[in-house]
C-alpha cells in the first residue's frame, strides 16, 4: 500500500473460504486490508503508551521506596519515642526506641492497644483519655509511668497530638516522648552549669573586693607597726626606769624619815606607796595591750594575703585557732568555743583562704546561737586514710531540711535583710574546692549544726 510502512504492517495471511461470487466487487480485498492495517496501527499506539506508563511507575515505584528508605531511617534515627495510633488507640507504627526502651518487638506491638503500654492503672486511664474525646486535643509534657524492659515502671514525658487524613477528619494520634530521668539528668547539667557560672562570677567579684580590702590593709598594718613598736620600746625601758625609781624612793625614805615628819606625811598624803605597787601591774596591762595589738595587726596581714592562691604547707590548727580569736574578740562573751585539737594537723594552701573559710563558719555557728542561753561551739577533728576531716558542731536549732540543699548557692541566707549577702557559705565552698577537699552540712540528732571540712592531709611539717 502506498504510504504505508512495509516493515510496520503485517498482512494478514489470506483466509480460506468459498470462492468469490463472479459478480463480487474486486475492491473488497483492498477495504479489508486497510481495516487490518488500522487495527495495528491502533494496536502499537496502545503498546506504546503502555510502554511509557510502565517507565513512569517504575519511576514513581523508585521514588516510593526511596521516600520509605527515608522514613525509616528518620524513625530509626529518632531518640525519642515515637508511637502512631488509629483513632481508636489502636497501636500502628512504633520507632525502635521504644522497642528498645520496652524490650519488645514491632510484631507484639503492633494492633496492641496504646493503653497496656503503661505500667500502672493510674497511667493506662489517662492515656485511653488521649482517644476518649470526640474531638481529641494536642497533650503536652505529660508524665506516665510506662512498663520498662525488666517490667518496672518507668517514668516518661509525653506529647500527643492529632493525625488528620488529606481532608481533615481525624484518622488517629501521633504520640512522642522520652524518659523523665533524661530530661531531669539534662536540666541538672543546665542548672549546675548556671549555678556554677554565677558562683564563679560571685567569686571574682569578692576576690577583688578582697583584693582591694587586702591592699588596703596591709597598707593600715604597715603604718599601725610603728606606733605599736614605739610604745612596746617605751614600756620596757620605762619598766627597767620604775624599779630604779623604787629603789631610790626605797633608800631617800629609810634615810629621812626619822628627821623629817613632813616628807613621811607628804609620801603618805600621795600615796606613793600604793603608787609604786600599782605600777607594775599598770605596766604589763601596758604590755599586754601592746602584744595584742601587734596580734592583731599580725592577722591583718595574713589577712591582706588572703587573695593569693599560695601552694605552701601550713598548720590548720594554728588556723582555727587564730580565726576563733577573731570572731570571739568582736563577739559576746557568752559565746563558748571548745576545741579538741591534735598539736598539729598539716596541711597545703593558702592559710589565708582557710582563715576566711573558719572564721565564716565560726561567724554562723555564733550568729545561729545566739539565741540559747549557753551558747557553744565545739571544734574537732579526725584523720583517716590520708583525710584530715574538721568538726564544728553548734547547740543552735539547726537547719530547716529544705534549706541544706541550697546552703552553698550564691546569695541564699536564712538571716534578716542587712544582716547577710548568702556569699559566705558559697565562697568558702568554692574554697575549699580548690583546695582539694569538700565542705558539708547537716543536723546532729542531739540538735544543732554540724559542718565537716575535708582537706587532704600533708605530711608533718619540719
Amino acid at each position: 500500500m502506498a504510504g504505508t510502512d512495509p516493515r510496520t504492517v503485517r498482512r494478514r495471511p489470506p483466509l480460506r473460504g468459498p470462492e468469490p461470487l463472479a459478480d463480487t466487487p474486486s475492491s473488497l480485498d483492498e477495504v479489508g486490508e486497510a481495516v487490518w492495517v488500522e487495527v495495528i496501527r491502533k494496536m502499537d499506539e496502545v503498546y506504546s503508551d503502555l510502554l511509557q506508563y510502565e517507565v513512569v511507575l517504575e519511576q514513581k515505584n523508585a521514588a516510593l521506596e526511596d521516600s520509605q528508605q527515608f522514613i525509616e531511617s528518620v524513625l530509626a534515627s529518632m531518640s525519642d519515642i515515637l508511637i502512631v495510633c488509629n483513632r481508636h488507640g489502636t497501636i500502628q507504627e512504633v520507632n525502635d526506641s521504644l522497642r528498645r526502651c520496652i524490650g519488645q518487638d514491632e510484631s507484639q506491638l503492633r494492633g496492641r492497644a496504646f493503653a497496656d503500654l503503661f505500667a500502672d492503672e493510674g497511667s493506662r486511664q489517662r492515656a485511653r483519655d488521649f482517644f476518649s474525646a470526640a474531638s481529641p486535643a494536642a497533650v503536652q509534657d505529660c508524665e506516665l509511668l510506662i512498663s520498662g524492659r525488666d517490667g518496672s515502671p518507668l517514668p516518661v514525658s509525653l506529647n500527643c497530638t492529632p493525625r488528620l487524613s488529606g481532608t481533615g477528619k481525624l484518622v488517629g494520634m501521633v504520640v512522642t516522648g522520652r524518659p523523665v530521668g533524661e530530661l531531669r539528668r539534662a536540666y541538672h547539667a543546665l542548672r549546675q552549669a548556671h549555678e556554677d557560672l554565677k558562683r564563679t562570677q560571685q567569686q571574682l567579684v569578692q576576690a577583688e573586693k578582697m583584693a582591694s580590702l587586702g591592699r588596703l590593709v596591709a597598707g593600715v598594718a604597715h603604718e599601725l607597726n610603728n606606733p605599736i613598736s614605739f610604745v612596746l620600746g617605751n614600756v620596757l625601758a620605762f619598766r627597767r626606769y620604775a624599779a630604779r625609781l623604787q629603789t631610790y624612793i626605797d633608800a631617800v625614805h629609810a634615810d629621812n624619815c626619822q628627821r623629817s615628819p613632813e616628807l613621811e606625811r607628804l609620801r603618805q598624803d600621795l600615796r606613793i606607796d600604793r603608787i609604786m605597787a600599782d605600777l607594775e601591774p599598770l605596766l604589763d596591762g601596758m604590755t599586754e595591750g601592746g602584744e595584742r595589738t601587734r596580734d592583731i595587726v599580725d592577722g591583718l596581714k595574713r589577712f591582706s594575703a588572703i587573695d593569693r592562691s599560695v601552694d605552701e604547707p601550713f598548720n590548720l590548727t594554728d588556723v582555727v585557732a587564730r580565726a576563733i580569736r577573731w570572731v570571739t574578740r568582736a563577739g559576746p562573751s557568752s559565746f563558748q568555743v571548745r576545741v579538741d585539737l591534735p598539736a598539729e594537723l598539716p596541711v597545703t594552701g593558702s592559710s589565708g583562704q582557710m582563715q576566711q573559710v573558719l572564721m565564716n563558719l565560726v561567724l554562723n555557728a555564733r550568729d545561729a546561737t545566739s539565741s540559747c542561753p549557753a551558747p557553744l561551739l565545739e571544734v574537732s577533728a579526725s584523720i583517716s586514710e590520708g583525710t584530715i576531716r574538721l568538726y564544728l558542731a553548734d547547740n543552735g536549732s539547726g537547719i530547716e531540711p529544705a534549706n541544706l540543699s541550697r546552703l552553698f548557692d550564691p546569695f541564699f541566707t536564712t538571716k534578716p535583710v542587712g544582716q547577710g549577702t548568702g556569699l559566705g557559705l558559697s565562697i568558702s565552698y568554692g574554697i575549699v574546692e580548690r583546695h582539694g577537699g569538700r565542705l558539708e552540712a547537716r543536723n546532729r540528732p542531739q540538735g544543732g549544726a554540724l559542718f565537716i571540712l575535708s582537706l587532704p592531709l600533708t605530711q608533718a611539717m619540719s
